[in-house]
C-alpha cells in the first residue's frame, strides 16, 4: 500500500476506534501528519495569522487519537492505556507500545490487519496473481 494512504485511511475512519492498525498505519499518519503541520504553520507564519494551523490540528485531532488507540489494541492493550501520555516521563512508554509488533492472530479487537486481506487490497492481490 502507498504510505500516503495509510494517512488517508486515517481521515476516512475519522472517529473508529474500533479494530487494529498496524504500526505502517499508526507511523505513516503521524509522519504526514507532522508534515502536514509544519507546512500549515509556514503558510501561516508568511500571512502572520495563526489560523490554518489551528483548523489543521483541530480537524487531525480525532482522527490521530483514533489510530493511536486502535494501534494500542493491535499490541492487545486498551485505548484507555493513551492516558499514559498525560504523566510526565512515564508517557514515553507510549512510543515502545507504538513500536512493537502486533499480537499475532485474532486477539479481543479483531483479526490481526497483517493477515487480513480486504477490499483493494484482496481486488489488487487477485488481479496481480
Amino acid at each position: 500500500m502507498n504510505p500516503f494512504n495509510y494517512y488517508v485511511r486515517a481521515f476516512k475512519k475519522y472517529a473508529d476506534f474500533n479494530g487494529r492498525a498496524r504500526r505502517s498505519e499508526y507511523w505513516y499518519f503521524f509522519l504526514f501528519n507532522i508534515i502536514a503541520l509544519m507546512v500549515a504553520a509556514g503558510i501561516d507564519s508568511l500571512y502572520g495569522m495563526p489560523v490554518l494551523y489551528g483548523i489543521y490540528a483541530l480537524a487531525s485531532f480525532i482522527p490521530g487519537l483514533a489510530v493511536a488507540i486502535r494501534r494500542l489494541h493491535d499490541t492487545d492493550k486498551s485505548g484507555w492505556f493513551i492516558l499514559i501520555a498525560l504523566i510526565p516521563l512515564i508517557g514515553l512508554i507510549l512510543i515502545y507500545f507504538m513500536c512493537v509488533d502486533g499480537t499475532p492472530g485474532t486477539n479481543k479487537y479483531g483479526p490481526n490487519p497483517k493477515e487480513v486481506l480486504a477490499g483493494d487490497d484482496l481486488a489488487r492481490h487477485l488481479v496481480e496473481d
